[in-house]
């Protein structure tokens, strides 16, 4: 609409074009050469798509600019080219795309010695990216041509733009057919091989990284587009690969052969993670699997479980050796020895391997008494809660696993580390001290030992394991489970917050409100918070054109809500009445009125005391209203409320101020406030 309705016809951009001698800097400085661009500006277009300033635009995203020039302009100019070249102008695609000498200078950024700069390589990623996206058969074409394009890529892979590049090389292909020739392609040029080579514990850390991620995002993109294609094709080549046992084995071969370090360690068992986990993404998936039990497991290819197993007692080493890392200080003191990503991960492991269910690998890590050290370090870093959340899985996975529970409940000891920690914890607080960080995931392993002793898969043989237990540590555990934990479930499952109505008198707590609780109201504001603002937001929203008419047929329709409304007080009207004489004086309907005509003195004073006054039963009304529900129309009285709300005394007649008298040493204002109060805390005491 802007530019609909903007008086200036001429941009500067055309009074710029219009120039002589114009040159490409010179409508790169101003400010709206973008807008323009994508706004298919017509003599914009032209003009980028000549030779020269093509040529120009290509060098300023692939070449460093001098150094010696201000810094925070330096990148101005590459920055505004790559926007420009990636602007998704179909005149711009076609004339890079379809040159042949652009694209060999594109590809010449390639061909430097690594490092690359950052920000020119993502410049350089984002321009290969949307040409492989918009032109996609001539630069693919243009690809397959240079034999050494895979191995100049992954010689910068150290540049996370190079990793970008290549997913885009197999997400963004379109169609299938083709799609799949750049997969065949990637294989022949064995693109999975070269990446697992580069997990190798002598490589740079950044390159393992960035060599990690993009095996893992290959794995999953690969899944997912699998997923999604309906018709059958033939399987990813890409897949397979990462799939099978001899690339698995490599990679952990690369990992464990040589000094083991903690990079090489987690990187490589990122991938090991991805390969493994479960179709359910994040957490959601892991506690599903923890809260339905094993019959739940996904299939994983066996190649990768066997490919595994005799690496488990490398794992093993880790946990009990892992690689050094110095003191780091926390905030519950220095810790000496940090459990560390390596041991994190190889526990993150441990619990997938479990939930698969296979019986060999759950055996094995039986065998190796790994669940034991995962326990020690449950217990020793109890501050650590990732841990402690893999530990918990671990556990929940091996109750459902009647040939693994001995191991747990015998050599791991499970109920009688349970009953000791809580005893040390408890007497550390009445000590002083503070709750260990792993009380909550100590408590839920204890539930979830309960709920397999009830109705697990294998509950016969855990209450038989529970029998065997030595007499005194099995009447500790039934005293636990019946009142320790219990007590700490019941008090979990307290709401923080109170459901019930607040108020904020102390007295008649136990007394309940004479008025229905109408939560119509609040319903109403909640079903307008949640609407979602749709085209015909503003057709559907307040009330229905039917609402009004059926009002206008009927002249009182608009009081039938007050007329429902149900003044149930009889018990407390005398008590409601009596707080209400406190301050109000009876009205005389046998007073002689007041002759309106009279001249008498007008005192100023008393008119703004029944001004107060009348303020003051305004405000107490509309606390009134707000405590019981009760609407009152724009001409209500003072008087005609009471009645309304039970007094039943008085007519419509009276409209006198009520007289009362002041202290002296309370000013007007002040004893209106006082009055509110008071008006205001008897009502309340209704409540």
């Amino acid at each position: 609409m802007f530019w609909k309705f903007d008086l200036n016809n001429t941009s500067h951009i055309d009074q710029l074009l219009d120039r002589e001698g114009v040159t490409l800097r010179e409508l790169m400085e101003e400010e709206d050469v973008l807008q323009e661009c994508k706004a298919q500006n017509r003599k914009l277009l032209l003009f980028l798509s000549k030779d020269h300033c093509m040529q120009e635009l290509v060098t300023l995203i692939t070449e460093e600019p001098p150094a010696d020039l201000e810094e925070k302009t330096r990148f101005k100019f590459p920055n505004i080219a790559c926007e420009l070249l990636t602007s998704d102008v179909a005149l711009i695609n076609d004339k890079l795309g379809g040159d042949e000498s652009l694209l060999e200078k594109l590809y010449h950024f390639l061909e430097q010695e690594p490092p690359l700069n950052p920000l020119l390589a993502s410049f350089f990623s984002k321009t290969i990216g949307n040409l492989i996206a918009r032109k996609t058969d001539q630069v693919i074409s243009f690809l397959r041509k240079k034999h050494n394009f895979i191995s100049l890529v992954l010689n910068h892979i150290d540049a996370s733009a190079m990793m970008d590049l290549l997913l885009r090389l197999i997400s963004c292909v379109e169609p299938a057919p083709l799609r799949m020739e750049v997969l065949n392609w990637l294989n022949e040029e064995r693109l999975i091989q070269r990446l697992t080579e580069l997990m190798h514990t002598g490589r740079d850390e950044e390159r393992q990284s960035n060599a990690s991620q993009t095996l893992c995002d290959i794995i999953r993109l690969s899944r997912d587009q699998a997923n999604q294609l309906s018709e059958v094709t033939e399987p990813d080549p890409l897949l397979a690969v990462l799939e099978s046992q001899e690339n698995v084995a490599e990679l952990l071969k690369n990992m464990f052969e040589g000094e083991r370090t903690e990079a090489s360690v987690v990187n490589g068992t990122q991938v090991l993670l991805t390969l493994l986990e479960s179709r359910r993404s994040g957490l959601e998936g892991l506690m599903d699997l923890y809260s339905q039990g094993c019959e739940r497991s996904y299939t994983v290819n066996s190649s990768i479980l066997c490919a595994i197993e005799p690496h488990l007692k490398d794992f093993q080493q880790l946990l009990l050796n892992p690689p050094t890392r110095s003191a780091i200080l926390t905030t519950v003191g220095v810790l000496e020895q940090p459990l560390g990503s390596a041991r994190l991960h190889v526990a993150r492991l441990v619990a997938s391997l479990l939930q698969t269910c296979d019986l060999s690998i759950c055996q094995e890590i039986c065998r190796l008494n790994t669940m034991d050290l995962l326990l020690d370090l449950f217990f020793k870093y109890s501050w650590n809660n990732f841990l402690h959340l893999q530990v918990e899985l671990c556990v929940a996975s091996i109750l459902n696993h009647s040939e693994n529970l001995i191991p747990l409940f015998q050599h791991c000891r499970l109920v009688q580390r349970i009953l000791d920690a809580w005893e040390e914890n408890d007497k550390n607080q009445a000590e002083g001290g503070r709750r260990r960080g792993n009380m909550g995931h100590l408590t839920r392993i204890a539930n979830t030992v309960v709920q397999n002793l009830e109705k697990g898969l294998a509950h016969s043989q855990m209450n038989d394991l529970i029998k065997e237990l030595p007499e005194d540590c099995r009447g500790r555990w039934e005293s636990f489970v019946g009142e320790t934990l219990r007590e700490t479930n019941r008090r979990n499952t307290v709401d923080l917050v109170s459901t019930h109505n607040l108020h904020s008198s102390s007295e008649d707590d136990d007394m309940e409100s004479p008025f229905p609780n109408d939560l119509s109201i609040q319903q109403a504001f909640s079903d307008y918070q949640i609407q979602q603002m749709t085209a015909n937001f503003v057709d559907q929203f307040g009330f229905n054109d039917e609402e009004f008419s059926e009002h206008d047929e009927n002249i009182n329709a608009a009081f039938d809500r007050i007329a429902e409304i149900n003044f149930n007080i009889d018990a407390n009207a005398a008590a409601f009445e009596a707080c209400c004489k406190e301050r109000i004086q009876q009205f005389d309907d046998c007073e002689e009125e007041e002759d309106i005509w009279d001249e008498k003195e007008i005192n100023y004073a008393t008119q703004i005391k029944s001004r107060s006054r009348y303020s003051t039963w305004m405000i107490c009304l509309r606390k009134y209203n707000l405590l019981f529900g009760v609407s009152l129309s724009s001409d209500s009285s003072p008087k005609s409320a009471v009645r309304n709300g039970g007094r039943g005394r008085g007519s419509a007649s009276e409209e006198e101020d009520v007289e009362e008298e002041a202290s002296p040493q309370q000013p007007a204002s002040a004893q209106a406030q006082s009055e509110c109060y008071n008006i205001t805390h008897n009502s309340e005491s209704f409540r």
